[in-house]
């Protein structure tokens, strides 16, 4: 399904706004993140650093995860914005959007403030280990 620009707008109007809820005392990337689900609802999420770096989660895994616990399986988009400069999903998240489908948009706010959509599968080099759809 290809979103409206407006709609890419509002996504990333809401990951700005997730961002001011993250919790990053060690590296200063404020990130946050909006999932649109396949029935339109949005969830949000920040990324949430610790002492311990495995401990630590980005924005887009937050949003999927609480996405998902509440029965959400299919996505159509997620927005990601970091306060400092441009950032595009880290290898981790990569593969925990294509769990959920290859067709997923991902949107990106550059530097110079143009939307930027690239579907997950070209964000992969190859298809993730596991991914069928």
């Amino acid at each position: 399904m290809i979103l409206s620009s407006e709609k890419h707008e509002f996504l990333i109007q809401a990951a700005k706004v997730a961002a001011e809820s993250a919790y990053a005392p060690y590296s200063n990337y404020f990130v946050g993140a909006a999932i649109l689900t396949e029935s339109g609802e949005i969830f949000t999420g920040c990324n949430i650093e610790n002492r311990v770096l495995g401990g630590s989660i980005c924005a887009e895994r937050t949003a999927i995860v609480k996405a998902v616990s509440e029965g959400h399986r299919k996505f159509q988009a997620i927005a990601v914005h970091c306060k400092n400069n441009e950032g595009w999903p880290c290898g981790v998240c990569r593969q925990f959007i294509a769990e959920f489908g290859l067709e997923t948009q991902i949107i990106v706010e550059s530097d110079n403030k143009k939307l930027v959509v690239k579907k997950i599968s070209e964000l992969l080099p190859e298809k993730p280990v596991g991914v069928t759809t």
